[in-house]
């Protein structure tokens, strides 16, 4: 009886720390986002005036918030596709295939993950630079010298790209690590038995290794779908701001724009109810979306 007691409390004394954090530091608030967003407020004034669901009827009508959706939604699914897939095929060649320097090659795929999103923006801007950057050199040899450079910070139709590839870059070698970690359990027994029968590498890659790592997929990818709408912010605020005109407004870039640097902080904050809103779908159209029977060996 003492021993259960002693449990009990030992729980309680370990847990309650933790729930009172996350009370405090993420429940409180994000309850409060959701009252703000009823307000008329600049953020820094003492009046506040009530207006219910007018700040989302405004949203309904705002272009520059729709055509951030449409951005934060092209990143998400160019982001995620193409890391996703770099990183299963990466991991499963540094897996399985025999490379000198596997060590080497591991580190360096992971080295980007590391460094901050400053010093990637850093790194790309001057990679992206139209008069003495890296990529205009390169299509210099081909274009010639006196060709116009590329503005690929400054072309409302390619900027969003520029953003895909150091989003990319900086998210591959995380989950190729964490795919890698994964593959390491799979029986080398069932690879075996498949070049027994005539199974080629990309057949097994698709029948053996994606059916029996797929809750790790699933789990990286609802985390990586979520995490991109932050990560999106991040490089945009470091990289462009949101420009050229609005080309690279994500959702909470353009939350921040309003609810800091417009003085609207009510209507910033029903930005961020949605988010919230969209996010929570966002998880649940993906489990749904990856919902199968998993394998066991």
């Amino acid at each position: 009886m003492k021993n259960t007691k002693a449990k009990k409390a030992f729980i309680v004394t370990c847990v309650t720390p933790a729930t009172l954090l996350f009370v405090i530091f993420m429940i409180i608030p994000t309850i409060k986002v959701f009252n703000m967003s009823l307000y008329k407020w600049g953020g820094f004034s003492n009046t506040k005036q009530f207006v219910g669901l007018q700040n989302f009827k405004l949203l309904m009508s705002d272009s520059n918030f729709f055509r951030s959706f449409q951005n934060t939604i092209l990143l998400i699914t160019l982001v995620t596709i193409v890391t996703m897939a770099f990183a299963l095929v990466f991991a499963a060649i540094l897996s399985r295939e025999k490379i000198v320097g596997q060590d080497f090659f591991r580190i360096v795929f992971y080295i980007p993950n590391i460094l901050s999103v400053v010093v990637i923006s850093a790194i790309f801007s001057a990679i992206y630079d139209p008069n003495n950057g890296l990529l205009n050199s390169i299509l210099s040899i081909f274009r010639g010298k006196d060709a116009t450079p590329v503005l690929w910070m400054g072309d409302q139709k390619i900027v969003i790209y520029s953003l895909v590839i150091a989003m990319i870059w900086q998210a591959i070698g995380y989950y190729m690590v964490m795919y890698m970690a994964s593959m390491a359990s799979v029986p080398e027994s069932l690879y075996e038995s498949a070049n027994l029968e005539g199974a080629g590498r990309i057949r097994q890659f698709f029948d053996i290794t994606l059916p029996l790592i797929w809750t790790n997929i699933r789990t990286t990818l609802t985390f990586f779908v979520i995490s991109s709408i932050n990560l999106s912010f991040l490089f945009v605020k470091a990289m462009t701001n949101g420009g050229p005109d609005g080309a690279t407004e994500v959702f909470l870039s353009y939350m921040y724009q309003q609810a800091y640097t417009n003085s609207s902080y009510g209507y910033g904050m029903a930005i961020g109810v949605l988010v919230f809103a969209f996010s929570f779908a966002l998880s649940a159209v993906v489990n749904v979306a990856t919902k199968r029977e998993p394998l066991e060996f």
